[in-house]
């Protein structure tokens, strides 16, 4: 099969987490009690064979190569801490996870009071004093950079970066398409099972970086506020470009020819998007796929915040 649109709708993978809140289940389901799952993320566009997104029940993968969508685009809602982890790079990935590594990056669509972000190590935090802490099973978040979050704010996160994204954030994230995670500490809680999950404390050292320049703000790429511009490029990655897009009434949008396909997301407002002869409208929390073709121009008419990636 073959994608017959240009601009796609798209059924994300949902995915439960033991740190999930409520949020996704009230927008993307049709479940109404007040016990709702706890979807921690939902694969808005994605090809990964953990969690392909589908076309009207079809799986994205069957009909997308990992050429023509090398990145993968989520929304994630916390109602507890992730786990304090890192992504490998594309080498020691391939070498020894067959995979590509993972780097990535986070759009703020909404926070809680006080809410925030861990994301790299303080001044002074070395590999052998990260390794005493956890060996004494000590609260390893002392050792790293709390960041308050409000929307709107923009972090990139290269692999090899320590992170985790803190109770009551909600999120865009834009990745490469890789699944390979390292726990390194998963603050002394239990899994949906009661047990602990697992930690994998020697991929971990292997991959993090203690440098004090890779640790700092201007590798991390920190912007606030990016909502209230125009039109602004908040990053160029091998396997993705995000830009934003906001628009008051009318605005055309010219895809780059990166030779793979572009996704979008509605962060406010609705948007209807026209590409050729074909119309797409868009709420609040939506996303499409545009396949790559010919036709590169696309029409956005409404007021609305959009996230484009390439």
């Amino acid at each position: 099969m073959k994608l017959t649109n240009s601009l796609i709708k798209l059924t994300p993978h949902m995915v439960e987490k033991v740190w999930g809140g409520s949020r996704l289940a009230k927008l993307k389901t049709n479940i109404n009690t007040k016990n709702l799952p706890k979807i921690g993320e939902t694969w808005e566009i994605s090809i990964h064979k953990d969690g392909p997104s589908a076309v009207n029940g079809t799986t994205l993968d069957t009909l997308v190569n990992e050429v023509e969508l090398p990145y993968l685009f989520k929304l994630i809602d916390t109602n507890d801490f992730l786990s304090i982890q890192v992504h490998p790079d594309d080498e020691y990935a391939g070498k020894y996870e067959n995979s590509s590594g993972k780097t990535e990056c986070w759009i703020i669509l909404d926070a809680e009071d006080g809410a925030g972000i861990y994301l790299g190590f303080k001044k002074g935090v070395t590999k052998e004093v990260f390794d005493n802490g956890l060996a004494g099973n000590e609260d390893i978040s002392k050792y790293l950079q709390f960041h308050p979050v409000n929307r709107g704010d923009f972090f990139f996160v290269p692999a090899g970066t320590i992170h985790a994204i803190g109770k009551g954030v909600f999120l865009a994230e834009i990745q490469q398409s890789s699944g390979i995670t390292y726990r390194v500490w998963d603050w002394n809680r239990p899994g949906d099972d009661g047990l602990p999950r697992d930690l994998h404390v020697k991929q971990a050292l292997d991959v993090l970086r203690f440098e004090e320049d890779f640790n700092s703000m201007n590798n991390f790429r920190i912007k606030r506020d990016v909502f209230a511009a125009s039109d602004i490029n908040l990053i160029e990655h091998d396997q993705f470009v995000v830009k934003i897009f906001n628009v008051e009434k009318k605005e055309t949008i010219h895809l780059s020819d990166l030779g793979r396909h572009a996704g979008i997301l509605c962060a406010e407002g609705n948007a209807q998007i026209q590409r050729g002869k074909e119309k797409v409208d868009l709420d609040t929390y939506e996303s499409i796929l545009l396949s790559r073709g010919e036709e590169n121009r696309i029409d956005i008419s409404g007021k609305c915040i959009l996230i484009l990636v390439e």
